[in-house]
């Protein structure tokens, strides 16, 4: 369990040095600092869902939730990073890019919400 904290302390620091170090080297770009902090925020909130999410009793309610927002939350990043990607790249690359990120989407969606899982009996 401790090493498990650290880990996840370790994780944390990380990521704010580096959203940080992002922020700083900007230089006052709002448009990087603006997707710097949204990421970082969307991270946290992902962090947040996951760990509800492993805390719930398996079929409860919390969990069903803690499910939603961990879905949400990682179609907020992956749209989020493959718009910054798409627009750096040329115009079938970037639809490459598009159609990646929308087949990340619903295969998420289809695993962690139709995909039965071992305690069901369908």
């Amino acid at each position: 369990m401790a090493a498990s904290w650290t880990i996840s302390v370790a994780g944390f620091v990380f990521l704010t040095v580096n959203s940080t170090v992002a922020i700083y080297r900007s230089q006052g770009d709002v448009a990087a600092v603006s997707f710097v902090m949204a990421s970082y925020a969307s991270l946290l909130m992902l962090f947040y869902c996951l760990r509800r999410f492993e805390a719930a009793l398996p079929g409860s309610p919390a969990r069903d939730r803690a499910k939603v927002g961990v879905w949400l939350t990682t179609t907020l990043l992956t749209a989020m990073f493959s718009w910054r990607v798409a627009a750096l790249m040329p115009g079938l690359v970037a639809a490459a890019v598009w159609l990646m990120a929308a087949s990340t989407v619903i295969g998420g969606f289809y695993a962690l919400f139709l995909l039965p899982t071992q305690g069901d009996e369908n």
